[in-house]
């Protein structure tokens, strides 16, 4: 690893925790979220659609943005492999997958292995796949959880938010909670585990080096 841990970022949406960790790389996460500056520096934002707020974020910031959709017809492994050769060109340490919403083939898994790190809104084994917080909120109205929570895992494969575990953190669900309030201490929560624990593995990846 470099002095500074090189991320990649894969994302669909609007990029909030994108934001989150730029800021923390630049020393501008709020204080007590994290302490002192992320060591690390976002290499490129790559995102497989057009419309995805995420990639204005990043071009505002000075970052590479990369649009690579599916084209017509194309395999899941064709597309991986596209995919790959374009992360591939900014040398990642780690590749974060941040509200990416298309499953990862192994023809891309297979050429970044122990790097491939996704964030999901549940505990693990809880509510995998989309709309995870929509769901965690549903079985709280059915009175089947009074929690939910954040995971972050490595993706050493094509299952669902399934890989080995890094951190988790719950989330109580409060009785006068609406989902946009359950929303925003899920993204909270989010933002901060997602920061800590990238700075706890870059220190370790770096102190391993080091000793190495």
């Amino acid at each position: 690893m470099s002095a500074q841990a090189r991320l990649v970022v894969l994302a669909s949406g609007r990029g909030s925790n994108f934001q989150a960790l730029l800021e923390a790389t630049r020393g501008q996460m709020p204080k007590g979220l994290v302490p002192g500056r992320l060591d690390a520096n976002i290499a490129a934002l790559v995102s497989d659609k057009a419309d995805a707020p995420v990639l204005e974020r990043a071009r505002e910031a000075g970052i590479p943005a990369l649009l690579l959709r599916p084209k017509k017809g194309e395999a899941r492994a064709e597309y991986g492999s596209r995919l790959a050769a374009e992360v591939e060109a900014y040398a990642p340490d780690f590749i974060l997958l941040l509200g990416w919403m298309r499953l990862l083939s192994s023809t891309f898994l297979g050429r970044f292995p122990g790097k491939v790190i996704n964030l999901h809104p549940a505990l693990p084994g809880a509510f995998p796949g989309t709309d995870a917080i929509e769901r965690a909120y549903a079985a709280f109205r059915e009175g089947k959880a009074n929690r939910t929570g954040v995971m972050i895992h490595f993706v050493p494969d094509e299952g669902v938010d399934s890989g080995p575990l890094i951190a988790s953190e719950e989330v109580e669900i409060h009785p006068e909670d609406s989902l946009e309030d359950l929303e925003a201490r899920i993204h909270k929560t989010e933002h901060r585990l997602l920061v800590a624990t990238l700075s706890r593995l870059i220190q370790s990846e770096q102190t391993d080096h080091t000793e190495a």
